[in-house]
C-alpha cells in the first residue's frame, strides 16, 4: 500500500497585512498545442487578454509548427547566415544550449531534424497511417548534425543576438518554451503588481505569494494508473515543477516503447524505464529543460547528477508491471 500523503513546502511566514484581498480570479484557455490556466489574487487588469498576448509571443517566435515563427526562418536559412533573433528567442536557445553542453549532449536544442524522424515533430507523425520508424543510417546521420551544432556549429553572438545557421540545423525547443511560457507570464503578472498567482502550461506550473485565505498554492504531482507511489502535493510559493514522462506521446517499436523524449547522443528514443520525472526549481524553464535532460539520463546517470548538482528531483522508474519511486535528498529534504 501506499504511504499517506507528503507535503512538499517552503516555509514562508506571513501576516494578516500580507495576506491579498479580494476573490481568486481565474482564465484558461489552449495555445501552443496544450491547455493553460492562471489564478491569481491582486490589482484589476485583463488577465485572459494579457495572458494570451503573452502565449501568442512566445508561439510567433518560438514554434516549431509554423513555417512563419522566428525559429522557423532559423531553419530554413541558408547555409553560413547569421540570423538576427528575437530577444525571447534568444534567451530560451542560449539557455538549452548552455543546458545541453552541462550534461554532455543528453539535451539538445538542435536536435530538431530528429524529432521529426522519430515522428513527434509537426509532419509525417508516428499516429499517421504509413509511418516508419527512421532507417538507422538516417538517425546516426541527423545525430551528428545535432551534435556538432551544440559543440560549436551554430555560434551565437550574445551582443548581436545571432545564430549562425551552419546548414540544415533544425531547432526545436519544446523541451524548454512550455516552461519559459510559465516564466514569462508569471512576470507579466508581477509587472503589473500581481504578488500571488499560479500559472500553470501543459502541466508544468510556477506560483508565487497565497491564496486570500493564508493558504499556499496545492498543487498534486501527476501520477501513473496503476503507480502505488504515494500520493504528494506542492506548495508553489516562489517554486516551479515541470514533469517529464515516457506516457504522453508514443508507439511501440520492435516489441519496447518508443516514446517521445529522443536521446540526443544515440538518436534513439529513451528505454531506460523511467516513466516519470519531475523537478523543482525557481524558474520554469530551466526546471522544464532539467526534467528532460535528467529524464535522457536514465535512473543511475540521472540521480547522480541530480545529487552532485543539488537538484530537487522525483522519479518513477518502470520495474514489470509496476513502478519504483526515487528521489533525491534535495526533494526529500523539503518533504513536511
Amino acid at each position: 500500500m501506499p504511504e499517506p500523503m507528503r507535503r512538499v513546502l517552503i516555509p514562508v511566514q506571513l501576516s494578516d497585512a500580507s495576506l491579498p484581498k479580494g476573490p481568486v480570479r481565474r482564465a484558461g484557455g489552449t495555445a501552443m498545442g496544450t491547455s493553460w490556466s492562471v489564478q491569481m489574487a491582486g490589482p484589476g487588469l485583463d488577465l485572459q487578454r494579457a495572458v494570451e498576448a503573452e502565449l501568442d509571443d512566445v508561439i510567433r517566435e518560438m514554434s516549431h509548427w509554423r513555417d512563419d515563427s522566428d525559429l522557423g526562418r532559423f531553419n530554413k536559412a541558408p547555409a553560413g547566415t547569421a540570423v538576427e533573433l528575437p530577444a525571447d528567442l534568444f534567451h530560451v536557445l542560449a539557455h538549452g544550449a548552455a543546458v545541453g553542453r552541462a550534461f554532455e549532449g543528453a539535451f539538445n536544442p538542435y536536435a530538431g531534424e530528429l524529432v521529426n524522424l522519430w515522428g513527434f515533430g509537426p509532419r509525417n507523425r508516428y499516429e499517421e497511417p504509413g509511418f516508419a520508424p527512421p532507417a538507422a543510417a538516417l538517425a546516426d546521420a541527423a545525430r551528428e548534425r545535432a551534435t556538432h551544432a551544440l559543440t560549436g556549429a551554430v555560434v551565437l553572438n550574445g551582443e548581436r543576438r545571432t545564430a549562425l545557421q551552419p546548414g540544415g540545423v533544425l531547432l526545436d525547443l519544446s523541451a524548454i518554451a512550455k516552461g519559459f511560457s510559465v516564466d514569462k507570464v508569471a512576470r507579466m503578472l508581477e509587472s503589473h503588481g500581481v504578488r500571488d498567482y499560479l500559472v500553470e502550461v501543459g502541466g508544468e506550473l510556477r506560483g508565487a505569494g497565497v491564496k486570500p485565505d493564508g493558504q499556499p498554492w496545492w498543487v498534486e504531482l501527476e501520477s501513473l494508473p496503476g503507480a502505488e507511489v504515494p500520493e504528494t502535493v506542492v506548495a508553489l510559493h516562489g517554486l516551479s515543477v515541470a514533469t517529464s514522462g515516457d506516457y504522453r506521446r508514443f508507439f511501440e517499436n520492435e516489441g519496447a516503447r518508443a516514446a517521445h523524449t529522443i536521446d540526443p547522443r544515440t538518436g534513439q528514443p529513451i528505454r531506460h524505464g523511467v516513466a516519470s520525472l519531475t523537478v523543482f526549481h525557481p524558474e520554469c524553464m530551466l526546471a522544464d529543460a532539467l526534467s528532460t535532460a535528467l529524464t535522457v539520463l536514465g535512473p543511475d546517470e540521472g540521480m547522480r547528477f541530480a545529487e552532485r548538482e543539488g537538484i530537487a528531483m522525483r522519479m518513477l522508474v518502470r520495474e514489470g508491471d509496476g513502478f519504483r519511486e526515487l528521489a533525491s535528498s534535495r526533494f526529500l529534504e523539503m518533504l513536511q
